[in-house]
């Protein structure tokens, strides 16, 4: 670790158990499978900047709704960059953007004020096991000074919680370890699976999707990009997928974010047949996704999207943990080609891709006939 990386990770230790002393109040921890109050306002703390990140959220929201009784208020507090993702999901009753100023004056910063003059009387810091969340954590206490906080079980942030709640040791699964933040409350009982609001479309893009309709061709989603360029497989593996995919009968639309043109423009260059699609929104997506009804991607946020909106997804993993980031259950399929890249220098990859499409675009067929 870089020597400034260490200096940090010191920091927040120092600045979680400083603020431990202050927050400290008698009586406020419990132990693990103390019967809890039930909560009336919950506020879900996830200030990640991340299309995904903010996707993984919503197992948590279905949870909350559906197996709470009567269902509480659901706030969720992310990342002003991602409010975009969350806004308007039935499960979500208010989807508020992260206010960072003067976070240094601690409960008096003005987004900490208001918050706290909410009145939640649950916080869940719904950050993950593998390292403490120190912004996370601090601020799940100071929106909360009242409140239950609930949080994963690491130190130093146990020391600021109400309720530290162990990992899972069966699984790795992102999603599934954050649902399980909220097993105190449910009394062991979960949601799983993620999901997106109706996507809200404007007439332009809804007659575009009007050509999905009816006898034509049918279609296939290639969304190439990624935020990480290490961990994207190159366009002419994308090319290669979209080639299979003309052979067996569909048309690969080819997707693209901002900045990422350019990527599209190579995959299509090695796939005559394939198409550009329109610049898209977050919404979009989603239904171009829906609609296409097959999702061939990267490790990224579109591919937690694809998943959310139900359509069966392809994606291909680079250096990434796939057991903890994938969503290897039907319909989806995950494939790790770190071992092609990095053990064989990508040798063969064209050929694997074209073989995991046919496949999987077999399997699809064989099971809706």
């Amino acid at each position: 670790m870089a020597w400034h990386k260490r200096l940090e990770t010191w920091a927040k230790l120092a600045l979680t158990l400083l603020a431990s002393v202050l927050f400290w109040r008698p009586g406020r921890r419990r132990s693990l499978g103390t019967p809890l109050p039930l909560p009336r306002k919950v506020l879900l703390v996830r200030p990640d900047n991340r299309v995904g990140e903010a996707l993984l959220t919503t197992p948590l929201l279905r949870t909350l709704k559906a197996l709470v009784h009567p269902p509480p208020e659901v706030h969720i507090l992310v990342h002003t960059k991602v409010v975009r993702v969350l806004q308007g999901h039935p499960d979500a009753d208010a989807v508020l953007g992260f206010d960072r100023r003067l976070l240094w004056l601690g409960p008096l910063a003005p987004g900490i004020r208001a918050l706290r003059r909410a009145g939640y009387d649950t916080v869940v810091d719904c950050a993950n096991w593998s390292a403490p969340s120190v912004t996370s954590a601090l601020v799940a206490r100071m929106v909360g000074p009242k409140a239950v906080v609930i949080g994963p079980g690491i130190w130093p942030v146990t020391l600021l919680q109400s309720v530290s709640v162990p990992a899972r040791s069966d699984t790795r699964h992102e999603a599934v370890q954050r649902t399980h933040l909220l097993t105190p409350l449910t009394q062991g009982a979960v949601t799983q699976g993620l999901s997106f609001r109706e996507p809200v479309l404007g007439a332009s893009f809804r007659t575009y999707l009007e050509g999905f309709a009816g006898k034509g061709p049918r279609r296939a989603v290639i969304n190439p990009g990624g935020r990480l360029g290490e961990r994207r497989i190159p366009a002419e593996a994308f090319s290669a997928a979209a080639r299979e995919l003309i052979s067996l009968g569909h048309v690969p639309i080819v997707t693209w974010g901002p900045g990422e043109e350019a990527l599209a423009q190579a995959v299509l260059s090695g796939a005559p047949g394939a198409e550009l699609a329109p610049a898209t929104s977050i919404d979009e997506l989603a239904a171009l996704m829906r609609a296409a009804g097959l999702t061939v991607c990267n490790n990224t946020g579109p591919m937690h999207l694809s998943v959310a909106v139900g359509a069966p997804t392809l994606a291909f993993f680079l250096r990434m943990d796939m057991e903890r980031w994938g969503h290897a259950v039907g319909p989806h399929r995950m494939v790790d080609l770190t071992p092609l890249v990095d053990g064989a220098s990508g040798a063969g990859m064209e050929q694997r891709v074209a073989e995991e499409v046919r496949s999987f675009v077999a399997e699809r067929s064989s099971l809706t006939g």
